[in-house]
Formats: C-alpha cells, structure tokens, sequence
C-alpha cells in the first residue's frame, strides 16, 4: 500500500523559506517519479515541481521557478521541496504524488501559510 507523508509546512513571513518533506513507502521509490502539487482555497490543485526517477530531471510551474527547488534522497525514500523567497501568493495546501501501478496516490496535504 503507497504512503506518503508530508511535513515541514507552518506558517512564514514573506521572503522566508521553509522545506517540505515527503515520506514514502509500499512501493519503489527509485523507480518513480515524483511530485508537488498545491492547491489554495477556492482554486485548483496545480503541479508545482516534478523530478524523474532515474535522471533526477526537474521542471517546475513558471510561477515559482528561480525560487522552489525539488530533490530527492532514495536511499530515505523521500522527495523534497525546498522554497525560498515565499510569497502570500504561495500559500496553499501542498501535497505530495506519484503514481504506482497505474494509480495515483496522494499524501494527506501539509499546509503552507506565507503572512507577515
């Protein structure tokens, strides 16, 4: 069964940074790509970083390239998604994704609040 566990949101004054992490389990990290998504109250859940699982190739929504970088460790099974230079505008819901088997799976969200 896939698992994956958010952590490290809070709240953050603009121009701060914070680092989000995702733990993963039930399935081969190593061999799946993996994403951040955030959705903010009223609107969409969009992608916001994605990184390959064998070349480590990244991409990123224009509106945070320059300032969200996405990593991973697969020897700790986790995906990372570090963000500096935070905006209100990034205040959402992020939450953590791949796909195993042909299945989706979700983490259960960690919540990024960006205010001064």
């Amino acid at each position: 069964q896939v698992q994956l566990v958010e952590s490290g949101g809070g709240l953050v004054q603009p121009g701060g940074s914070l680092r989000l992490s995702c733990a993963a389990s039930g399935f081969t990290f190593s061999s799946r790509a993996m994403s951040w998504y955030r959705q903010a109250p009223g609107k969409e859940r969009e992608l916001v970083a994605r990184i390959t699982s064998v070349t480590g190739m990244t991409n990123y929504a224009d509106s945070v390239k320059g300032r969200f970088t996405i990593s991973r460790d697969n020897a700790k099974n986790t995906v990372y998604l570090q963000m500096d230079n935070l905006k209100p505008e990034d205040t959402a819901v992020y939450y953590c994704y791949t796909v195993w088997r042909a299945n989706g799976s979700w983490g259960q969200g960690t919540q990024v609040t960006v205010s001064s």
